[in-house]
């Protein structure tokens, strides 16, 4: 959990310090764009290839990679001197990210037996939740304390704990069948090429044909290169077959609507709330406090939920909420005051948030094989993280908060908020409502699954008990 809310801080403790990093480096708003979206590209364009290393060579070496990685890039995100500098270190920075976060979901997912597996993931989406939450207040913080530079520098400390834990009291556990399978580089960047021209074309829109044009040639030849690799790949980072299972292909799809149009607000209302209402940098950050209250305290009790009753339902209301709760913020402007301008939106997003993302999070890895946890952890998350790309290289163009037009925060929340309502009218009509856990008194199991064997109890430390067929940790087993 430690280790993938460091990929979750850095999604968001970034936006707080973005008005004073950019005039600290002179950074224009498409500069800005491009130190928040620099990160989720290569997130989201290698995440696939980190649930795959993961499967294969082990997910806490992976992960534990992706830590050092991440560190690295940290340090020198936060040594930079010009923006140049700061968006390829925020780039490889990603690249870290894609490395840790599949294979931390993944972990969870073979490592817990079913009827607890919910419940876990639940924990792990709300601390988690908590963690991309509590990320503006940390970074107003340290802004207003010290420099914008120590939002980077503070996930060196933490990301040593994070590897110290994880070598002492995570069991490890990989794919035995992927074993000898070769990895599919050529995929992997290939992917990285289609979303980075997409992306290019549309932050950069304002340059004209110029950049544009061949920022969309790009992207849709390298989109249309990567379906053919994957087609033809043995073993390709993107298994399209998956996405013939019509609930793998419904709940990604929600994933892809929704992670748009929440990750676009909680770009732009750190930046409105600062510079419209006149909000200080820790101000600015503690307002999103409330979310995190609520998935803190509601995420895990969601999961058991869904556990009971299925995923559907939350899948529907929660981004239904979501999106109230936008159109509440989307009055967020010049004068604004905390309590009654920007709390009850506030509230409400926390309410929606935890209503939705431990369902949606367990559906996603519910619908697919336990051995191939890593491939549908990294899947899910790169639909999730390139929602969120698109949504802030697309949104601020179309509202016109680009061009610095005086509504533009409020069409920003409106097509953000429709977004979320088309979200939730697709879960409603597309994903099966199957409860999450097949050991659940009153469920009917899967018919043509094989009888549950005994779980092994062989772990470094007196840790859930290992699912069959995973490696087991070095070292003797400590007394019961």
């Amino acid at each position: 959990m430690l280790g993938s809310a460091l990929a979750g801080i850095d999604a968001t403790v970034v936006n707080v310090a973005l008005p004073a990093l950019g005039e600290s480096l002179d950074a224009g708003f498409s500069s800005l764009q491009w130190t928040v979206s620099a990160y989720a590209l290569t997130l989201a364009s290698f995440i696939l290839l980190g649930g795959t290393l993961g499967d294969r060579f082990g997910r806490r070496r992976v992960f534990v990679v992706g830590v050092v990685w991440f560190a690295v890039a940290s340090l020198a995100c936060g040594l930079a001197q010009d923006v140049v500098v700061l968006v390829v270190a925020r780039a490889v920075q990603g690249v870290g990210a894609a490395l840790l976060t599949p294979a931390s979901l993944a972990l969870l997912q073979v490592t817990f037996r079913a009827e607890d597996r919910a419940r876990a993931i639940g924990a792990w989406s709300g601390l988690g939740g908590v963690a991309t939450a509590i990320g503006p207040l940390l970074g107003g913080w340290l802004v207003d304390v010290a420099s914008w530079r120590w939002v980077f520098l503070i996930n060196l400390p933490l990301a040593a704990v994070v590897v110290v834990l994880a070598l002492r009291h995570v069991p490890d556990s990989h794919d035995e069948a992927a074993e000898d399978t070769p990895v599919d580089w050529t995929g992997g960047l290939l992917g990285a090429v289609a979303l980075g021209g997409v992306t290019l074309a549309l932050i950069e829109a304002a340059r004209g044909p110029a950049v544009v044009v061949p920022g969309v040639v790009v992207g849709l030849l390298g989109a249309v290169a990567f379906v053919v690799r994957e087609r033809r790949a043995r073993y390709p980072v993107l298994p399209l077959e998956a996405f013939r299972t019509a609930q793998f292909s419904a709940v990604n799809g929600v994933t892809f609507l929704v992670y748009g149009g929440v990750g676009v607000v909680f770009f732009l209302l750190v930046l409105q709330l600062q510079d419209a209402a006149g909000f200080g940098p820790v101000a600015a950050g503690s307002s999103l406090l409330p979310v995190t209250g609520l998935m803190l305290l509601l995420s895990a009790r969601s999961g058991a939920v869904a556990a009971r009753i299925g995923p559907r339902l939350q899948m529907t209301l929660g981004p239904l909420v979501c999106a109230g709760a936008l159109l509440l913020l989307s009055g967020v402007g010049d004068g604004a005051s905390y309590v009654p301008d920007v709390l009850p939106g506030v509230v409400l997003l926390g309410l929606g948030l935890a209503t939705l993302v431990a369902p949606l999070t367990a559906a996603a890895l519910g619908a697919a094989p336990d051995e191939h946890a890593g491939m549908a952890s990294g899947v899910n998350n790169a639909v999730a993280r390139t929602g969120g790309l698109v949504a802030v290289a697309a949104i601020p163009v179309l509202a016109g908060v680009a061009d610095g037009a005086p509504d533009g925060f409020r069409h920003a929340c409106w097509i953000a908020a429709g977004l979320l309502v088309l979200g939730g009218v697709v879960a409603a009509l597309t994903v099966r409502s199957d409860v999450l856990d097949p050991d659940e008194p009153g469920t009917t199991p899967d018919r043509g699954a094989a009888p549950a064997e005994p779980p092994h109890r062989d772990c470094s430390v007196g840790a859930p008990p290992l699912r069959p067929g995973t490696r087991r940790s070095a070292g003797p087993t400590p007394p019961r």
